[in-house]
């Protein structure tokens, strides 16, 4: 039951949007308010430096619950203008309402966007069948690839393996950001369907790519993208052993992001680097002391001496 997708998708290969998406944070003034030259300028050290194939838009990470549409919109233009000529740009337009979906989804593509990433409906835990024709309603509103976001813990419902053969069948949804951590179901949509699944969760990218992942979407690669890249790049090049050892050392970091919130902690770690950050907004609070403190050391344990 193999679907059509883009040659070159399986082991080895890299995926649709390539091997590393970080979901940027979405940089804020002092007030509050975007800061958009913040977000070009974050736009262009993730790809220069951090090594990012793409970047997602108004993610999770990037706050999206609490920025608005026309926020939205702004931000993701001027990150198409900043690196869209050397990277991909996908937008995070998943809401838990069909109709305001396929408007946010149909804005992306007018802004400029190359692809997007849409969460599975969350709160009013629809039945499958209405979460297959949400994701159909999307694909078939805009020509712009798709991710299916898979995060049940967020969500309080999964994208079965069943949902996601059937969705495989939809030429423009081309792949998942994974972060079920059930790398069986995983293998058996792998084994079943040319979607590309994108580890959602840090820690899982490489036992992910062992069961034919292609890479990741990832929150701790603001602070190390160049180096979980290459843990990818070695994985597929077959040297397993290169592979273990990046993800070894990167672990700390993999999971320390996680201990609050991911957008808490990698906007302390940016604004100590000294690139564009700002507050969050509530209901997030910004890091505490404690928790810069230990970020400081999650960092030192990775590798990386925050100052």
């Amino acid at each position: 039951m193999t679907q059509h997708h883009l040659a070159g998708s399986g082991p080895g290969a890299p995926g649709p949007f390539g091997r590393l998406l970080t979901a940027m944070v979405t940089p804020l003034a002092g007030d509050g308010s975007l800061d958009l030259d913040g977000a070009a300028r974050l736009a262009s050290y993730l790809v220069d430096e951090q090594a990012n194939d793409a970047l997602v838009i108004s993610g999770t990470t990037g706050e999206s619950p609490t920025t608005s549409d026309a926020e939205k919109d702004r931000l993701l233009r001027v990150v198409v203008e900043a690196v869209g000529d050397r990277a991909q740009v996908v937008a995070g337009v998943g809401t838990n309402d069909t109709r305001h979906t396929i408007e946010l989804a149909t804005a992306a593509e007018k802004a400029g966007a190359h692809g997007l990433l849409v969460v599975t409906p969350y709160y009013n835990k629809p039945p499958q069948t209405g979460v297959v024709r949400h994701f159909t309603a999307i694909a078939d509103a805009t020509s712009l690839p798709i991710l299916a976001y898979d995060i049940p813990h967020r969500t309080g419902i999964p994208l079965t393996s069943e949902t996601l053969v059937r969705l495989a069948e939809h030429e423009r949804i081309v792949g998942v950001k994974d972060a079920k951590g059930d790398l069986t179901a995983t293998s058996w949509v792998t084994s079943r369907t040319d979607l590309a699944f994108y580890s959602g969760e840090d820690a899982l990218t490489l036992p992910m790519l062992a069961v034919g992942g292609v890479g990741l979407v990832g929150t701790s690669t603001h602070l190390v993208g160049a180096p979980t890249k290459k843990m990818i790049e070695a994985y597929a090049a077959g040297d397993v052993a290169t592979a273990l050892a990046l993800h070894r050392r990167l672990l700390p970091l993999f999971t320390g992001i996680f201990r609050s919130p991911g957008t808490m902690l990698v906007k302390a770690a940016l604004a100590a680097l000294g690139m564009p950050a700002g507050p969050v907004r509530p209901p997030l609070t910004d890091a505490t002391e404690a928790e810069r403190d230990q970020l400081r050391a999650d960092c030192a344990d990775a590798g990386l001496e925050l100052p």
